[in-house]
């Protein structure tokens, strides 16, 4: 048989209105690969799905749409993967609802690699996002390929993140592979594409609807080894990343925040119910056997000079800036680094105290 013919039937399931990923996984243990799936007859198919579904399954009106597929996974940079494929994310491939087949935008290599998912509020903070930010660039230091959903907030700072360094990043999209949403977003996605990976179940020209972001998720955490959430209200849609994670078997991390804030009520929820609570990169990283990477002298001297102004008295990020001189940006990031090095500690209420 021939790839392409191989990958084209792959392609046509997929497309099949109603045919969802249990009933293609009861086709295929009936009647082996995509392509005797589709020469078994309709009298067989009728064995395993309904008679309309099998109709539908044998219509020649989607040769067009699995004619551009076939295309677009040709370009320099494109492909499609299938179940049946070697470098089919192993850890997806165990999760109970795997997509039959992704299309990739990227560096599909990054698709070996061990995932952490991050995910958080799309009104996030300046914190939050500064927060997200440079724990992902640590654990990608560390060597985490960073997922997460190119939303707003805490998943754009996510990738930013994850970019900054050797372990990279991959967007996992509610829409189709060629379509990048949100907007504001698109410069961003673009990045991804070229320095680390676009990855999409849903079939090309899949605009964003609401339904998709839920199954989207269940990919997001079914990628990683674990899932990190960094502010979440209690209605956000990053917990039902992170119930699907524990479902899944992953262990889940959140990140405290102030008492008073609305954008911690969700990851406070989740340390209640039994989430790891992380207040360094180190905390995560003990967990899976690693450890954060030193930081060259030259990148660690201004961090020494933060830690001078910050004394033994606790205080917050406003206060350092006011101090040094600094960003919030800056300061956060210089921070986590001294956390990072047992030099400072991070306390309830937004503030740091110099450790002795």
């Amino acid at each position: 048989m021939q790839p392409d013919a191989d990958l084209a039937a792959w392609i046509k399931l997929s497309l099949v209105p109603g045919l969802g990923g249990q009933s293609l996984r009861k086709l295929l243990g009936a009647y082996g690969l995509p392509q005797q799936v589709l020469a078994a007859g309709r009298s067989a198919l009728t064995r395993v799905v309904s008679a309309e579904l099998a109709t539908r399954i044998l219509s020649d009106e989607d040769a067009a749409a699995v004619e551009a597929a076939l295309e677009w996974a040709a370009a320099e940079g494109h492909a499609v993967i299938t179940l049946a494929d070697a470098d089919y994310p192993q850890p997806l491939l165990e999760t109970p609802d795997p997509p039959a087949l992704l299309y990739l935008r990227g560096r599909r290599e990054l698709l070996a690699r061990p995932g952490l998912a991050i995910v958080g509020s799309r009104n996030a903070t300046p914190q939050g996002e500064s927060n997200a930010e440079q724990f992902a660039r640590a654990f990608s230091s560390a060597g985490f390929t960073i997922v997460s959903g190119l939303a707003l907030g805490i998943d754009a700072a996510a990738h930013r993140g994850g970019l900054a360094a050797a372990g990279s990043t991959i967007a996992v999209l509610g829409t189709g592979a060629d379509i990048l949403y949100p907007q504001r977003n698109r410069a961003l996605g673009e990045r991804i594409a070229r320095e680390g990976l676009i990855l999409s179940e849903f079939p090309l020209g899949t605009p964003p609807h609401a339904g998709n972001f839920p199954r989207r998720n269940r990919v997001i955490s079914g990628l990683a080894r674990g899932c990190l959430v960094v502010e979440a209200a209690l209605a956000s849609g990053s917990l039902i990343t992170a119930r699907l994670a524990a479902e899944q078997g992953r262990e889940v991390f959140a990140l405290p925040g102030s008492i008073h804030s609305p954008h911690s009520k969700g990851c406070h929820a989740l340390i209640k119910q039994g989430a790891k609570l992380v207040e360094s990169a180190q905390d995560l990283l003990q967990e899976f056997g690693m450890q954060a990477q030193a930081t060259p002298a030259a990148a660690a001297a201004p961090a020494t000079g933060l830690l001078a102004q910050l004394g033994y008295d606790a205080c917050d990020i406003d206060t350092l800036c006011a101090r040094s001189g600094l960003t919030a940006h800056e300061v956060s990031a210089m921070l986590l680094q001294l956390e990072l090095d047992g030099k400072v500690a991070s306390l309830p209420g937004g503030l740091y105290q110099k450790v002795s």
